[in-house]
């Protein structure tokens, strides 16, 4: 007998603490998943009070909240006749669990904690969680009195079990859970569970979709089954994106799948799967039943008196099955960092009640990336705008300050929401200046190009008013000591500008609400710290602060070419420069030349030093194999390696006040979630590079 079961999955745009918000979205997916014929719905990991709530989740009132959400939930009658899942945090003799609620006609039918937390990267989740330490096993959990009056349940089954239904049976795994080398699907899916459902908080990382599709993908693949797949989309109140791609998938085929960037608060994706082929994949093969059949791991079930599939006998030809998608496509990384950043500034900049973005563009590639995806993220509204999309039509209107504003072109909102300014000094150059104008045109930022001579003219005359010296730059015979306070007060006071004209500019205009300052240095400049303290430091925002400047300059050549730019080839082809000093025929400021190593090589020290977890003599060894078509000698690359270490070890303090950058990169060296580390080092390194020493002399023994 063929049974088809319509169940669904879902994204949702939570915000961490916005219960109001959150109850609503929860609704409305669940409101959507019926109306679409699903009997199961699943939600993301702790939906309720969202998930980035962090030291909050320590706070009673969360757990509290949390209670009167699902209690909202329980008791409207409007989402009966589907199975929920649903999840928010709880206290269960005196111990925090990150639990998923199953729920259906206003009963709870199990809470299932999660057995395996998350501990790495941006991950703390055993600060504010236990894990629930025993596989296959449940106890009663008594509820609060509040919502015992709503379901006449005084206790209910807490943990690791199925729920059988009248047609199939039901594990849970919980995102990290899916990760781990044990994953709880084996054992369950050996046990019988033919639907496995994950509710996930997972965050955006270039390249990181393709491996989380493939792990659900074998997972369905070895062990036969359904697996439902829900995330949370945007940004919920930190550095992190939450992509989305909800999935389901069957037998290893990728039968649905949501949009991994996007702005809608709501995206529902139904599947409707054919339990009789997990049935006939999984007895098809011998060796699966084999384990099958040794029965080691038996879970505890919970009978639920409701059916996934229709309940008439006999062939149901209303039910259609969802066929699987062929080739499904990944974004590239240019079109991940086009799309991602720009849905995380939407969410910021409608969240925080400001009126747009104010940008300093320099005439480089960093500013000009920063600038096109703020260009992106007009057209992703504009297009919502044009497709109905009442609450980004609502955003929009509130933003700009005008309930009569409808944005034709995503020229047209720029205008309304993007600020940009050239600040050069007589150490600017006409191409740097005529680049920045030419790309505020070609996006329609409101543009304002000034010279700030005259106030760091006043800054250097009170120096000099106070110590009765005046400092000069290396090129005129300066020190070092001059030639870098010099540049900093430069750069420093362009963010200072950029701050007023935040304010002000929008004033100008007859506008109420401020900017959100946005910064542009990327990941390789803060790994070296290249860059000034408290300038590019102290933005409010930085959406390339985890990008490379490698991906960076891929990703404008994309631009270019997909999205109607060409003015981006000016940018390509221009050497990176501060501009900060002033020029002679001896001597031109460039990054890489003031840095003493490419941005290639920043990247390649980078994934070394963070993904692969090498301190000074382990990247050395292992540059030794990676740089070997190079023809560099050991003691080059040795020299190279200990550059890296001092200029990281001497600047990892600025790392502290950098600015919250939207995480994309793994070796991002972000101090405040992601990279943990002293921000006092003693940049001699004195056992490490006698470490390395020794092996150089080695080497050149060896060769002679």
């Amino acid at each position: 007998m063929v049974h088809y079961a319509t169940v669904a999955t879902c994204v949702l745009n939570q915000w961490a603490l916005d219960f109001e918000g959150n109850y609503q979205r929860i609704k409305e997916s669940i409101v959507q998943a019926k109306a679409l014929g699903a009997r199961l719905r699943i939600g993301p990991e702790l939906e309720i009070p969202g998930y980035g709530c962090y030291d909050h989740f320590l706070e009673s009132d969360t757990v509290l909240h949390s209670w009167d959400v699902l209690a909202k939930l329980l008791t409207d009658r409007t989402l009966d006749d589907i199975l929920i899942d649903t999840g928010m945090p709880l206290l269960h003799r005196n111990t925090r669990y990150n639990c998923r609620i199953l729920i259906h006609n206003g009963r709870i039918v199990l809470i299932r904690p999660k057995l395996y937390l998350a501990d790495d990267g941006n991950y703390r989740e055993p600060r504010w969680f236990s894990m629930w330490s025993r596989t296959a096993y449940v106890e009663d959990f008594v509820l609060p009195r509040s919502i015992t009056r709503i379901t006449g349940q005084h206790t209910v089954p807490m943990g690791d079990a199925l729920v059988d239904t009248e047609d199939s049976c039901i594990g849970v795994e919980l995102c990290e859970e899916l990760f781990t080398p044990e994953s709880p699907h084996i054992a369950m899916s050996l046990d019988g569970a033919e639907i496995i459902i994950n509710s996930s908080g997972s965050h955006h990382e270039l390249r990181k979709l393709h491996r989380r599709v493939e792990l659900i993908r074998e997972a369905t693949l070895k062990c036969g089954g359904i697996y439902l797949y829900a995330n949370q989309r945007g940004c919920d109140g930190d550095r992190m994106y939450y992509d989305g791609s909800a999935m389901v998938l069957s037998n290893g085929a990728v039968l649905a799948m949501s949009e991994q960037f996007a702005i809608g608060d709501v995206e529902v994706v139904v599947a409707t799967v054919n339990l009789s082929a997990v049935r006939s994949f999984r007895a098809a093969s011998a060796s699966r039943s084999v384990q099958a059949a040794r029965g080691a791991t038996k879970y505890p079930r919970v009978r639920l008196a409701f059916s996934l599939s229709a309940e008439q006998a006999g062939f149901d030809c209303s039910a259609v099955p969802t066929q699987p998608i062929e080739n499904a496509r990944f974004h590239t990384p240019a079109e991940e960092i086009n799309l991602g950043p720009a849905c995380w500034l939407w969410d910021y900049l409608r969240r925080s009640n400001q009126g747009g973005f104010f940008l300093s563009l320099s005439g480089g590639i960093d500013s000009c990336s920063t600038a096109v995806i703020v260009h992106s993220m007009c057209h992703l509204v504009v297009d919502a705008c044009h497709r109905g999309d009442m609450q980004t039509v609502a955003d929009v209107k509130r933003i700009v300050g005008d309930d009569s504003y409808e944005p034709s072109t995503a020229k047209d909102l720029a205008n309304q929401l993007l600020y940009t300014s050239y600040m050069g000094t007589q150490n600017s150059t006409a191409e740097t200046r005529n680049r920045a104008r030419h790309l505020a045109t070609e996006l329609g930022s409101y543009h304002v190009d000034l010279c700030m001579d005259t106030v760091v003219a006043a800054i250097v005359a009170l120096f000099v008013l106070v110590a009765g010296k005046e400092p000069r730059y290396a090129v005129h015979g300066g020190s070092s000591a001059e030639n870098l306070a010099l540049q900093n007060i430069q750069a420093r006071l362009r963010m200072l500008l950029a701050y007023l004209l935040a304010v002000l500019l929008p004033w100008t205009r007859g506008k109420r609400r401020s900017l959100l300052v946005l910064g542009s240095a990327n990941v390789d400049e803060s790994l070296r710290g290249y860059f000034t303290k408290y300038d590019c430091s102290s933005a409010d925002l930085n959406p390339i602060g985890s990008v490379s400047k490698a991906d960076l300059r891929k990703y404008i050549a994309y631009a270019r070419d997909h999205m109607g730019l060409p003015v981006l080839d000016e940018f390509l082809g221009a050497v990176p420069s501060a501009e900060l000093v002033p020029y002679s025929s001896e001597y031109t400021q460039t990054d890489e030349d003031e840095m003493g190593m490419t941005y290639d090589e920043l990247s390649e020290y980078g994934k070394l030093r963070k993904i692969e977890r090498c301190g000074p003599y382990s990247m050395f060894v292992q540059l030794l194999h990676l740089w070997k078509d190079k023809e560099l000698s050991a003691e080059q690359i040795a020299s190279k390696v200990k550059r890296f270490f001092f200029f990281y070890s001497i600047n990892r303090h600025k790392m502290t006040t950098i600015t919250p950058s939207y995480h994309a990169e793994t070796y991002s060296p972000d101090d405040n979630r992601f990279d943990l580390r002293p921000f006092l080092y003693d940049s001699r390194w004195e056992w490490q590079f006698r470490r390395i020493d020794e092996a150089v002399k080695k080497i050149q023994e060896e060769s002679k």
